[in-house]
């Protein structure tokens, strides 16, 4: 198979990658056949994941108007994955045209791609870390480039921290970030869960474990134990489509059947 230009020889792409995964449940182009396959695995085990994907995506667009909304201009999306149509920095952009993004994943295919869509934007700027690499997420010179952790600074976790297990401490992760972070600034999260449709979550599970990326859901109460420090926004820690919704959104005829939690809390 011959790669695009904005891959690099030594990416695996015989193996699946959730951020590509992602990507194609949101409709992208940005996926291989080992990506299409275990989507399309995926989907037949739970046929509303794309559904689920889009709503995960809608509440990421809301959270970035509300925190622009509360002063916010300067944004660190963590486990940005693959940038596609409405990602953080057109939302925020569109808001307020100064506002600054810096995109982190550990994914070398999703990085390599965003460089490439945003080269010559000088508002925005791509790392290679991995999330639980506090101080070279936030000591490299791209983030140190764009971002003033001296003042009040977006976060985004969105759909990253169920691919953290509970013995790589995601709660100690999120305090060395906390600490980063001046007081007035913000953490959106959201996070798969079982609750709402318990019979589904276990081979879902499964089926990620075949990926670099396996999968550990999470319970309200431990979403909510994860964001320990932060004030939570109203209405707090409630299903993806409950967090501010608009008018259309996805799922909000049926919240619990999103299968995902969103929070955004205020650093105090």
């Amino acid at each position: 198979m011959t790669l695009p230009d904005w891959v690099s020889g030594d990416v695996d792409i015989s193996r699946p990658s959730a951020a590509r995964v992602y990507d194609y449940y949101l409709g992208g182009s940005h996926n291989f056949p080992a990506d299409r396959e275990m989507a399309r695995q995926a989907i037949a085990l739970w046929p509303e994941l794309p559904r689920i994907m889009q709503a995960n995506r809608a509440f990421m667009r809301r959270a970035v108007r509300y925190l622009i909304g509360q002063g916010v201009s300067q944004f660190l999306d963590i486990g940005s994955g693959i940038p596609t149509v409405g990602n953080v920095h057109e939302v925020a952009q569109a808001a307020d045209p100064e506002a600054r993004v810096v995109y982190v994943d550990v994914d070398p295919v999703a990085v390599a791609h965003s460089r490439a869509i945003l080269a010559g934007d000088d508002l925005t700027e791509v790392v290679h870390a991995d999330l639980r690499d506090v101080q070279g997420v936030l000591e490299d010179p791209r983030t140190m480039r764009l971002l003033d952790l001296s003042r009040p600074v977006g976060v985004l976790m969105v759909a990253l921290l169920h691919f953290v297990p509970a013995a790589a401490d995601p709660a100690g992760v999120l305090a060395r970030y906390r600490r980063a972070m001046t007081p007035g600034s913000y953490l959106a999260v959201s996070h798969a869960t079982h609750e709402g449709q318990p019979d589904q979550a276990g081979p879902h599970v499964a089926l990620y474990r075949r990926t670099g990326t396996p999968m550990t859901m999470r319970s309200r109460a431990e979403v909510a134990a994860l964001l320990d420090g932060f004030d939570l926004v109203p209405p707090g820690v409630v299903f993806l489509p409950q967090w501010r919704p608009e008018p259309g959104s996805v799922g909000a005829d049926q919240p619990e059947r999103i299968a995902g939690f969103a929070a955004v809390g205020r650093r105090r």
